[in-house]
């Protein structure tokens, strides 16, 4: 794996998290930047939607990604709409990386944690206690916004780097 700094983003309509790795392998990686994107529900949708996209595309701007990564988005028939705003905040992401021209993947979340964990149905604080390990951190990201963007762009140099932590084989696919 080349010398590259990956982009990752938990995309929600109140909080997106943001992080943003340099990383030349598994052993390489160190923490550029992490934070949240935060808008109010009292604000109409337009408005959160292009602060989201402002404020992300300057992220974008300031740290030159190679890549990012986003979640694949999960719905569940209980919560609909959850699914329904997710995907607006999901859509304005995808939107800022493609005019960035950024290279997009798109992975599920039992995957990254896998390969940040060992198990794909680990807990958020299990994540966030491996995200601090890996980067060396003295204490865990907060909040999960932020620690789970950042497990996304560990996942991508564990599974692009092929120096896969927990998955074996099984994650060299996308």
């Amino acid at each position: 794996m080349d010398h590259m700094r990956i982009l990752g983003i938990d995309p929600g309509l109140i909080r997106t998290g943001y992080g943003v790795i340099e990383a030349s392998g598994p052993e390489r990686m160190k923490l550029i930047e992490a934070g949240i994107i935060k808008t109010s529900s009292e604000e109409g949708i337009s408005k959160r939607v292009r602060d989201i996209y402002e404020n992300l595309s300057d992220v974008i701007k300031e740290h030159a990604p190679s890549v990012a990564v986003l979640e694949k988005l999960y719905s569940h028939y209980k919560h609909p709409a959850t699914s329904i705003l997710m995907g607006h905040a999901r859509g304005v992401v995808c939107l800022a990386l493609g005019m960035s021209g950024i290279e997009l993947l798109s992975l599920p979340s039992t995957r990254i944690k896998k390969v940040i964990t060992g198990n794909g149905q680990a807990k958020k604080e299990q994540v966030q206690r491996m995200v601090k390990t890996l980067l060396g951190l003295s204490v865990p990201p907060s909040p999960f916004d932020v620690s789970d963007a950042l497990a996304m762009a560990i996942s991508y140099v564990y599974i692009r780097g092929k120096g896969n932590r927990f998955c074996g084989s099984e994650a060299h696919g996308s």
